[in-house]
């Protein structure tokens, strides 16, 4: 059985078909033209590994596919069960001997990701099925580890600030080292490409889908952003992958649900999308993600720019100057399906420039249709060659072929050790923006402000491993010496609900309200007016985006504060401000325009409030 071949076995027989020994040519004089030879050579033995493929083999490697289960070769029933279901295999290591996947990806809701050593023994796995093949090669693992609201490996790996805390905490310095902290941990468990960091500039408070997971709405910000990330990702052996481009900030419908259409002008997309993408590829980003959106003027023909040769080939590709590998997002996603039929839509991505497709609804269907693409002439085969020549450069860069195999040692040497989890809290302390402070409430003293009630939403933890928030934030104060209860009143609290929180008000000393994604008509609204009509104080905590408080600016509250993100790591760095353990340093990435008057501004970008006394 394939689980069953040594690995000293199958690493010699991937390394015998990439490695070369020396050739006995003459040293070269300088060191750049001694660096392309070696880029050479490592092509020219890359183009033989693919020249002896089967062409199955070779339409295997351009897909990236989910898997259900724990294990490579052994996952619980129900996920054999749903992997028969979805793809026709029973688990990743027959997907791999079947289709050939040159990746896979790694969601929680798949099971692939219970505990680092979990991960780690499933990633040894499917690097075993992969060598096992009749062309060995190591996989591409990857999953979305953006961190803030979009993570997928939870506790006890290191949990670090979102994209837009750390763009409020404006240090590219501290968003390098959140990327190597999150780089080393990925490449620990064996996910060796990160789709992260997001390069959307958010200009549009609507945005259903990007929000706080972007750095913020200056593009230049954005982009001195994403260089570090992108350096902190890739000088600890991961991926890199810049998203999404051409730009996703500035939408009212979310792709995964809909084909969002963005207005912006030529000139437009070069002053506000471009920009973090021209930085990620001068940084030298390892990958880049498509966008499944309409952009007319950089293609009339208003196609997604997923399946845009103009927008992947002519602009990404040849005035950017990239040739690093292009990978679709999720093709499962409504955004790339509505003008086109599941059969069709990897064929055109490919003939748009893309290298990697991702996570295809039906893999047998999408795989056969590439395969079949070919066969007909309608892709070349020469076509297919240059991507999975760019994939396995990828791979060649990253290691894969010397030894994709991680250890339980090192998982346990760098995954959620005390010097990651200490820096994760510095580094958001430095994020928390305090909005409003009426009074100079805060900090608040233990003297006079020692009982605390804690309310609010309590949406779960986006690696399922924290929260809830309520109960979070009232652990967080208690360890400070505060008296604090929970009462979870949800993200759209009942009149019985807030009549509960109304009652366990009394006789606090303040009430935190965590709130999330307030609207016009949200009845956390009237939640926050009835608990400031108990003349309690009132602190509001917009654990989302930071646009809360225009819908609350009015209510009377004592205090607001931000904090991008409702994981441990980012409310526990809120109470320490709120308690006055450390400064409030964040300032706004994005302005927050009022509520009445939206074309007006009821905080700058840059706005944040200090203590007058600390």
């Amino acid at each position: 059985m394939h689980h069953r071949t040594s690995r000293r076995t199958l690493l010699a027989a991937t390394a015998a078909t990439v490695a070369a020994a020396a050739t006995g040519t003459a040293a070269l004089p300088g060191v750049a033209q001694a660096a392309a030879e070696s880029h050479t050579s490592t092509d020219s033995r890359l183009r033989r590994l693919i020249a002896g493929m089967s062409l199955e083999e070779k339409v295997g490697q351009l897909f990236v596919m989910r898997v259900y289960g724990h294990s490579a070769t052994e996952p619980d029933q129900a996920d054999v069960d749903a992997n028969l279901d979805e793809i026709g295999v029973r688990n990743a290591a027959e997907m791999i001997a079947k289709y050939h996947v040159g990746g896979i990806i790694y969601f929680a809701w798949a099971h692939n990701t219970r505990d680092p050593h979990q991960i780690a023994d499933l990633s040894n796995g499917i690097q075993r099925a992969g060598l096992a093949g009749p062309t060995p090669l190591p996989l591409l693992v990857s999953t979305d580890q953006e961190h803030g609201i979009v993570c997928r490996v939870g506790e006890p790996a290191t949990l670090l600030p979102g994209a837009m805390a750390l763009g409020a905490g404006g240090s590219r310095s501290d968003a390098r080292e959140a990327g190597r902290i999150a780089g080393a941990e990925l490449a620990a468990m064996g996910i060796n490409q990160n789709y992260a960091p997001d390069a959307d500039v958010n200009v549009n408070p609507a945005n259903p889908v990007i929000g706080v997971r972007s750095f913020g709405s200056d593009p230049d910000s954005v982009a001195g952003m994403v260089t570090a990330q992108v350096k902190g990702y890739q000088s600890a052996g991961v991926a890199s992958t810049a998203k999404h481009f051409p730009g996703h900030g500035d939408t009212s419908t979310d792709s995964h649900t809909g084909l969002p259409v963005i207005t912006h002008t030529r000139e437009q997309w070069e002053e506000l999308d471009a920009p973090p993408f021209r930085a990620a590829v001068a940084a030298g980003i390892d990958s880049i993600m498509t966008a499944h959106i309409v952009v007319p003027a950089l293609d009339p023909s208003e196609d997604p720019a997923t399946l845009s040769h103009p927008i992947l080939t002519g602009i990404l590709r040849e005035e950017l100057g990239y040739d690093g590998v292009v990978v679709t997002d999720a093709l499962g996603m409504e955004g790339v399906r509505t003008k086109y039929g599941d059969e069709r839509v990897p064929v055109l991505a490919l003939l748009a420039g893309v290298d990697q497709l991702l996570n295809p609804p039906d893999l047998d269907v999408a795989w056969n249709a590439v395969l079949e693409a070919v066969r007909g002439g309608e892709i070349s085969e020469a076509r297919i060659e240059e991507s999975i020549l760019r994939i396995l450069r990828l791979k060649k860069k990253l290691g894969l072929f010397d030894d994709p195999f991680v250890t339980h040692r090192g998982v346990d040497r760098t995954v959620g050790v005390r010097s990651h989890l200490a820096a994760a809290d510095r580094i958001a302390e430095r994020t928390t923006t305090l909005l409003a402070n009426e009074g100079s409430l805060l900090p608040l003293s233990r003297r006079s402000h020692r009982n605390i009630l804690v309310v609010g939403a309590d949406p779960a933890s986006p690696s399922g491993t924290t929260g809830p928030p309520t109960t979070t934030l009232a652990g967080a104060f208690e360890e400070l010496g505060f008296v604090a209860t929970a009462l979870s009143t949800g993200t759209a609290p009942s009149a019985s609900k807030i009549a509960e929180a109304v009652a366990a008000a009394e006789g606090k000393d303040a009430v935190l309200v965590g709130t999330y994604n307030v609207s016009a008509t949200s009845s956390q609204r009237t939640l926050v007016d009835a608990l400031v009509a108990t003349g309690v104080p009132v602190i509001t905590l917009a654990i989302r985006n930071p646009y809360d408080i225009a819908q609350l600016a009015a209510a009377g509250t004592a205090a607001s504060l931000a904090a991008y993100s409702w994981t441990d790591v980012e409310l526990r760095a809120a109470v320490r401000v709120i308690a006055g353990r450390a400064r409030p340093e964040g300032r706004l990435p994005v302005p927050v325009q009022r509520a009445d008057a939206p074309a007006q501004s009821l905080y700058p970008v840059g706005y944040g409030l200090s203590y007058r006394r600390f």
